[in-house]
């Protein structure tokens, strides 16, 4: 198979438009288009990383984090990034990533962060794209009628609004704009040519919004500092930062937004989290944290790892559903830079 099979069918979870400004995120280096056998799963993509690629055999790397943050002004083979670089094209190996997309897709990132956490009742933290609506009119003959619903229903997520019988039939779907492409596809498949036609109109209420992090409750009230030894052992850390003028105070509603958070402190206080699980927090602003009142916890930006487990389980689904001819694998490295001592 190809590599843009694999992509293609991850880019219907997170699909590029889900990524903030300036983020790097899909292809970074290779041909989508070349054919690939094994895929090697990483958070972070280092000259380790692509060592054990190579000694796997592996096409393709797929990674949480881009591997080219900044463009490169030369290839000089001195400087290791860049010698890292020719490595990966000398053999081959073509190297996406899933960035920012991953952190807002529904299911993706966050999502996982807040079920590693044990978060009940979560809803999205910071907002970013959000899917417009818009009412779809359908006129179809009424053999095809059960059909076409059948596919916008189960494949475009549209909701049928009602009935109305002419020469043939009609009836209106509720449906996001950005399935609309999809939906006529579907059912130019289904009715023979010049056999129906619809009309769009815009929904001021309803679309989707996609959101990075994720805020939610505990099961149980504890501790701050109970919540960071949760947290320690959750994501199997031998230690972390802890932003706090209470640890002994007990809390209930949590935020965390996986990587470089700090900034969205906001965000979390007007969700109504008690405590902030987010890495790389800058000095500065972890005083704004606690002249604020809230507790935070960072874990470091290591603990996105948690998408090597996920996504070599959500690829290996969909090698079996659609037979491909892949193995997958998870990088076993640790590519946390940091050893607490």
């Amino acid at each position: 198979m190809q590599a843009n099979e694999l992509i293609s069918r991850f880019e219907q979870l997170a699909p590029l438009k889900l990524k903030w400004k300036n983020d790097p995120t899909g292809l970074q280096i290779g041909d989508p288009n070349q054919t690939i056998h094994k895929v090697l799963v990483t958070l972070d993509v280092r000259p380790e990383v692509v060592d054990e690629a190579i000694a796997m055999g592996a096409e393709m790397i797929f990674a949480h984090h881009p591997v080219m943050f900044r463009p490169a002004n030369n290839l000089d083979y001195q400087d290791p990034q860049k010698a890292m670089y020719a490595k990966i094209a000398a053999h081959h190996i073509l190297v996406y990533a899933a960035h920012t997309n991953l952190d807002s897709a529904d299911g993706g990132m966050n999502d996982w962060l807040a079920q590693a956490l044990g978060l009940q009742n979560v809803s999205g933290l910071v907002p970013g794209y959000h899917a417009e609506a818009v009412k779809m009119t359908v006129m179809t003959p009424t053999a095809c009628v059960e059909q076409v619903q059948d596919y916008l229903t189960k494949a475009c997520g549209a909701t049928v609004n009602h009935y109305a019988f002419n020469s043939g039939e009609q009836f209106s779907v509720n449906l996001l704009k950005d399935d609309l492409v999809a939906a006529v596809a579907g059912v130019n498949a289904i009715v023979p040519a010049g056999q129906w036609h619809y009309e769009v109109s815009p929904l001021l209420t309803g679309g989707h919004q996609y959101t990075m992090g994720r805020v939610g409750d505990l099961a149980q009230p504890m501790t701050v500092q109970a919540f960071a030894e949760h947290c320690k052992q959750v994501f199997g850390i031998s230690g972390l930062r802890l932003v706090s003028q209470h640890p002994e105070q007990q809390v209930s509603r949590v935020a965390v937004l996986g990587g470089d958070g700090g900034k969205f402190y906001h965000d979390a206080l007007a969700a109504g989290a008690q405590v902030y699980v987010t890495g790389d927090v800058y000095y500065h602003t972890g005083h704004d944290m606690l002249a604020a009142g809230l507790n935070v916890v960072d874990p470091g930006h290591h603990v996105e790892s948690i998408c090597k487990a996920q996504l070599t389980t959500l690829f290996n689904q969909w090698r079996i559903e659609n037979d491909w001819p892949l193995e997958i694998k998870a990088s076993q490295l640790n590519t946390d830079p940091f050893t607490f001592i």
